[in-house]
């Protein structure tokens, strides 16, 4: 853990959205750390919408003080009376099966969602507002050989329903930017690359969560592409300390990309990282037309994460050892069940 950090989260209060998706659920579990480790008194409140979920997820944390729970959809006002230090926005459909199956809903956590939490911490004196936005914002840009940076842009084909998602984003960075104009708050958006963990959920139907689901059953890898589109991956514990490491330092109305500089790897240079670690084959199939119609078209998406690691930020995880210490995590949740 960087000292930096924890010492600006002491004592503090932080609300986080989408509390049982990977990187919320896992942001919260280092925190509780945080809090454990080193006596912190930070007080965690975790917005979900599914009660059994949540229960499940964080019953070792339901009997904390310092843990909350808030049992609600994000697009509903926020039911809560509470001033929080800091909001944390992670809520979101965020897997390709969502954005072909439930394009409005993605369209909706991200814009009317957005705006319930800024109006919320205009109202409530909020000390700093960050989004989880995504990297798919950049859309496609081949041309961009060292990676997108910050100000980088991209094509997005906005009258794709696909584009639900990266539209979506944008809307949100938008809103964020503006309100911190408007209403002088202080807001920054984190664009995580291609995100990776044991805390994947059952529904996630990312190329990446279906690898670790098989590996982890002893199954083989079932690729549904030729995995030649190259990504910035970037193993969640390393994410979340991005996060934090924003949260901390962030310059006002500023974004930062999140990846691992020794992460980049094609989609199948993925998958066989995976099936080395786990002992398990590769093979193919061809996709449904509802999972093709919610993959990206993108074929190059590289970040580059130098203004973060500006900030003191660096990945500690190579693909290899991040890979390993998610498939341990995963095999350990399923003894559990």
């Amino acid at each position: 853990m960087q000292e930096g950090y924890i010492t600006e989260l002491r004592n503090k209060a932080i609300l986080i959205t989408g509390g049982n998706g990977l990187i919320a659920s896992t942001m919260i579990d280092m925190l509780a750390e945080i809090n454990k480790d080193y006596d912190a008194n930070i007080s965690i409140y975790a917005l979900c919408r599914g009660r059994e979920k949540a229960e499940k997820r964080f019953a070792e944390y339901l009997h904390e003080n310092f843990f909350h729970l808030i049992l609600q959809d994000v697009c509903d006002p926020v039911q809560s009376d509470c001033t929080f230090d800091y909001i944390v926005h992670a809520a979101g459909n965020a897997h390709p099966l969502a954005f072909s199956t439930d394009p409005v809903g993605t369209l909706k956590t991200n814009i009317i969602g957005t705006i319930n939490l800024l109006e919320y911490a205009i109202a409530h004196n909020t000390r700093k507002f960050l989004l989880v936005s995504s990297s798919e914002i950049y859309g496609e840009n081949p041309s961009l050989e060292n990676g997108f940076h910050e100000d980088s842009w991209g094509r997005i084909d906005s009258m794709n329903p696909r584009s639900c998602y990266s539209e979506g984003k944008r809307a949100a960075e938008s809103l964020c930017a503006s309100y911190g104009r408007q209403y002088g708050l202080h807001i920054n958006a984190v664009r995580p690359g291609y995100i990776y963990g044991g805390a994947i959920t059952g529904e996630n139907s990312r190329a990446d969560a279906q690898f670790l689901r098989n590996a982890v059953c002893g199954e083989d890898i079932v690729m549904k592409s030729t995995g030649s589109q190259l990504r910035s991956y970037c193993y969640v514990k390393d994410c979340v300390t991005g996060i934090l490491t924003a949260l901390a330092y962030g310059e006002a109305g500023m974004a930062y990309n999140i990846a691992s500089r020794e992460s980049e790897a094609t989609v199948k240079e993925f998958a066989e990282t995976v099936a080395s670690c786990a002992g398990v084959g590769i093979h193919y199939e061809i996709p449904l037309d509802v999972e093709k119609q919610g993959y990206s078209k993108v074929t190059r998406a590289i970040l580059d994460p130098g203004r973060l690691e500006a900030l003191g930020w660096e990945a500690k995880y190579m693909l290899r050892e991040g890979l390993s210490e998610a498939i341990a995590e995963l095999r350990a949740t399923i003894k559990k069940i």
